[in-house]
């Protein structure tokens, strides 16, 4: 089964590239990338996939089951400008033209000093497919735990990444409402743990596209929970929604102090056996709490942190909060 989907995505990836790709290409003098524009065809049609199971999907689940009512009917359109970018536009391009060479060039590297991947299916000759794709999915998921929960312990960091949690109207597209800088950073890490255990290329991009898929239904917004033991096996709306709880989900030990909850991106196992899962049944506000308007002793009220309401804006913002956190605690 596994085979006969990356059959049909290689097929498909052909037919789009000499019907739409290449043609483009050479009407616009750029015949000399053909090569690695066939390999971003891949990732470019996964991601069209991607817009349109989400869309036909969770789009109606949010009209029928919302959790809140928005209130800023711009929040959905911002964020969804954000997937765009991500799945099928810029982002992908500007991350496969500065990754894939250099991911290239490391696995010469490689070679020639004779330093061997922890392939499975080498190990395993005969693992079936779903079996290594499974394998490589919980590795994986493994490394983008902690990966995330550094995001939540480094001032700088934060700086970036709070951009993700400044979301007050949560939706099916938050999951790509994210820094430029913290999307390639995360990029290059799980792209060299991959070369590390020696994912397959055609693996990797399915594994990819199933991660960012839960992760859509994770943000969405749903009241959908997967029961006490299913909300132990998969992460859910729920479970990710306490992540982004304001007070909750990114501080530990009071106002000010980094950390939270719910760090796990597929499997809730890794906050289980690491300590920071948190089942509470409530379908939470989210959102930052430097966010919300403080009001002093004498009545003074001063409003809440700014993060931008358009792309440009936010990625700015983010900029400047990175510089402002740095070897300080966030205010």
């Amino acid at each position: 089964m596994m085979q006969m989907f990356i059959d049909w995505l290689g097929t498909a990836q052909g037919w789009l590239f000499e019907t739409v790709v290449q043609p483009l290409l050479f009407h616009l003098g750029w015949g000399d990338i053909t090569e690695e524009a066939f390999e971003g065809t891949e990732w470019l049609l996964i991601g069209i996939c991607e817009l349109v199971i989400l869309f036909s999907i969770l789009r109606p689940l949010e009209a029928l089951i919302p959790v809140h009512t928005f209130t800023d009917k711009r929040a959905r359109w911002n964020d969804f400008i954000y997937t765009v970018l991500q799945r099928v536009g810029v982002l992908p391009v500007l991350v496969f033209f500065t990754l894939d060479p250099l991911m290239d060039a490391l696995k010469a590297w490689l070679r020639l000093e004779d330093v061997q991947s922890v392939n499975l299916e080498t190990m395993f000759p005969d693992m079936p497919p779903l079996i290594s794709f499974a394998l490589y999915l919980l590795v994986l998921d493994f490394v983008d735990y902690w990966y995330h929960r550094a995001s939540h312990h480094f001032n700088w960091w934060w700086g970036l990444h709070s951009l993700h949690h400044s979301q007050q109207n949560m939706n099916l597209w938050s999951d790509d409402r994210n820094h430029i800088l913290d999307d390639l950073l995360r990029d290059t890490v799980m792209g060299l743990v991959a070369i590390g255990i020696g994912v397959p290329p055609a693996q990797y991009v399915l594994l990819v596209s199933a991660s960012r898929m839960v992760q859509s239904l994770q943000h969405a917004n749903v009241r959908i929970h997967f029961g006490k033991i299913g909300e132990r096996l998969l992460v859910s709306p729920r479970f990710h929604r306490m992540h982004h709880a304001i007070g909750i989900g990114h501080e530990s030990r009071g106002k000010g102090t980094l950390g939270g909850c719910n760090f796990a991106v597929l499997f809730p196992v890794w906050d289980i056996v690491f300590g920071t899962a948190n089942f509470s049944p409530e379908f939470a506000r989210t959102g930052v709490r430097d966010q919300l308007p403080q009001t002093a002793p004498d009545g003074t009220v001063t409003p809440g942190r700014d993060y931008g309401n358009g792309f440009w804006r936010q990625q700015w913002l983010g900029l400047k909060r990175m510089i402002e956190f740095f070897g300080k605690e966030p205010t």
